[in-house]
C-alpha cells in the first residue's frame, strides 16, 4: 500500500485524486503554482509545495521541480491525472529513476502506445481492429504513396505518428491533392510534436467515437469497463460522453473489450487506460490509446460501481486488481457535461471570479469541481471549471435527470456553456442517440 502521494495535476482531477487517497488513508502532497494557492484540493491536502510560477512551463511541466518536491516531503508515488504530463514517457522514466513510484503505465509502454505506428502494430499482434492504412510511415517515394493510397481507397487521412488534438491531421479526397497533404502534415507534426512521422488511413466520413476503459495490473490481469460514447465534439475536444454507447450489443462489447484485454496482457499493461475507436457501419477501428486516466471516467465507474482512481492507487502500489470480469455488471446509463469557463456561443474563455455557486443534487447526481463561491477561474489553464454527471436506469432517463441538474446549476460572475448543453439535453439528434463525430460541429455552424 501506498504511503503518501504527490498529486502533480490542478483543478478537479487533482481533488479527485486527494478523495480517493483520503478515502484509503494515503497521505497526500499537493503541488501548485503561485496562481492555484486558493484551489480545494491545495487547502485540504496534508502537505503543499509551491513549484512556480502560473505558466505551465514554469510549474506543472517544470519536472525537476516536481521530483524536487516529492524529495523534500518524503512523498513514495506521484500520480499525474490527465493532460500535463501524464502521458510523457522521459517523466514517467525520471519519476522512477529518482526513487519513486509512477501511478501510470511504465515508460516503454507510454513509449509504444504513444507512437501511434507502434500502437496499431501492437493492437494488430493482440486482434484488435485497425483502421486500414498504410501500416506504418509515409516515405518520401511519392509514386509509392500513391499506389498505398489507392489501395486504401480515396478519401484518407494522413496523420501525425506522435499527434493528436487534430493538429497535423489532413484529409485527401483525390490523388492530386495527396502529395501537398503530406508535406503539410511532417511540417506540422515537425513543429507541433517534433516528430515529423506521418501515416495514412482510410477517412471514414460519418463514424461515432466510441472508447473502452480498461484496468490492467501488469501482472497478466486486466478487465474491461464497458465502453463509453464521445461523439458530441467539437474540433475534436469532446462536449459530452455517456456510457454504455448506443445501440453497440452485449456481444460486440465482449469482443472488443476481451481484444483489448489481451492487448494490454501482451504488453504488460501497468493501470488505467482507454482504447479509443472510431465505429461506422457495424465495425470498431482503433485508432489510439490514452495511457492515462481520462476525463470522462466517472460516466464508466457510474455503470459499474467501479472506483477507477483506487484501482490505479491499489495497482500503483503492486497489488493485483481487486476485480474480476465476471464481477463487472453495467447498470443504468450515465452522461457527464464538460462545464468550461467560456463563451457558450463563441467559446472564448471566460476567466474570472465567481460570485455566485449553486451545484445540483439529488440521487445519481454528480458534481466533480474544485470551484466554489468566491474562487477566481485563472487565465493561464484550460478552462474546464467542472463535471456534471448523471446516472438512472435508462438513457431516456438520464437525459431527463441531466436537464434537471442544469436547470438547478447556477454560476454567477463569469459566462459558462451551461446553455449549450441545455440545448444538446433536447436535441433530436442527441434524444435518439447514435449521433457522429460530426454532427456538433455542423450544428454549431448552423
Amino acid at each position: 500500500m501506498l504511503k503518501k502521494v504527490l498529486i502533480a495535476n490542478r483543478g478537479e482531477i487533482a481533488l479527485r485524486i486527494l478523495r480517493a487517497c483520503k478515502e484509503m488513508g494515503i497521505k497526500t502532497v499537493a503541488i501548485h503554482s503561485t496562481a492555484d494557492r486558493n484551489l480545494k484540493h491545495v487547502m485540504l491536502a496534508d502537505e503543499t509545495v509551491c513549484i512556480g510560477k502560473p505558466a505551465p512551463k514554469d510549474s506543472y511541466l517544470n519536472v525537476p521541480a516536481i521530483i524536487a518536491a516529492a524529495e523534500v516531503t518524503g512523498a513514495d508515488a506521484i500520480h499525474p491525472g490527465y493532460g500535463f504530463l501524464s502521458e510523457n514517457a522521459d517523466f514517467a522514466e525520471q519519476v522512477e529513476r529518482s526513487g519513486f513510484i509512477f501511478i501510470g503505465p511504465r515508460a516503454q509502454t507510454i513509449r509504444l502506445m504513444g507512437d501511434k505506428v507502434s500502437a496499431i502494430k501492437a493492437m494488430k499482434k493482440a486482434g484488435v481492429p485497425t483502421v486500414p492504412g498504410s501500416d506504418g510511415p509515409v516515405g518520401e517515394d511519392s509514386e509509392k504513396n500513391k499506389e498505398i493510397a489507392k489501395k486504401i481507397g480515396y478519401p484518407i487521412i494522413i496523420k501525425a505518428s506522435g499527434g493528436g488534438g487534430g493538429r497535423g491531421m489532413h484529409v485527401v479526397y483525390e490523388e492530386s491533392e495527396l502529395e501537398n497533404a503530406i508535406a503539410l502534415a511532417k511540417s506540422e507534426a515537425g513543429q507541433f510534436f517534433n516528430n515529423d512521422m506521418v501515416y495514412m488511413e482510410k477517412y471514414l466520413e460519418n463514424p461515432r467515437h466510441i472508447e473502452f476503459q480498461i484496468l490492467s495490473d501488469g501482472q497478466g490481469h486486466s478487465v474491461y469497463l464497458g465502453e463509453r460514447d464521445c461523439s458530441m465534439q467539437r474540433r475534436n475536444q469532446k462536449v459530452i460522453e455517456e456510457a454504455p454507447a448506443p445501440f453497440i450489443t452485449e456481444e460486440q462489447r465482449q469482443y472488443i473489450g476481451s481484444r483489448c484485454c489481451e492487448a494490454c496482457n501482451e504488453v504488460g499493461y501497468r493501470g488505467a487506460g482507454t482504447f479509443e475507436f472510431l465505429y461506422e457501419n457495424g465495425q470498431f477501428y482503433f485508432i489510439e490509446m490514452n495511457t492515462r486516466v481520462q476525463v470522462e471516467h466517472p460516466v464508466s465507474e457510474a455503470i459499474t460501481g467501479i472506483d477507477i482512481v483506487k484501482q490505479q492507487l491499489l495497482v500503483a502500489g503492486g497489488s493485483f486488481l481487486t476485480v474480476k470480469q465476471e464481477d463487472i455488471k453495467i447498470t443504468g446509463h450515465a452522461i457527464e457535461c464538460r462545464i468550461n469557463a467560456e463563451d457558450p456561443r463563441t467559446f472564448i474563455p471566460s476567466p474570472g471570479k465567481i460570485q455566485r455557486l449553486h451545484v445540483p443534487g439529488g440521487l445519481g447526481v454528480r458534481w466533480d469541481s474544485h470551484v466554489y463561491d468566491g474562487y477566481t477561474v485563472p487565465p493561464y489553464y484550460d478552462s474546464m471549471i467542472g463535471k456534471l454527471i448523471c446516472h438512472a436506469e435508462t438513457r431516456n432517463n438520464a437525459i431527463a435527470r441531466m436537464r434537471q441538474a442544469l436547470d438547478e446549476i447556477v454560476v454567477e460572475g463569469i459566462k459558462t456553456n451551461i446553455p449549450l448543453h441545455k440545448e444538446l439535453m433536447n436535441d433530436s439528434v442527441f434524444v435518439q442517440g447514435g449521433m457522429n463525430i460530426h454532427y456538433l460541429g455542423k450544428k454549431l455552424e448552423q
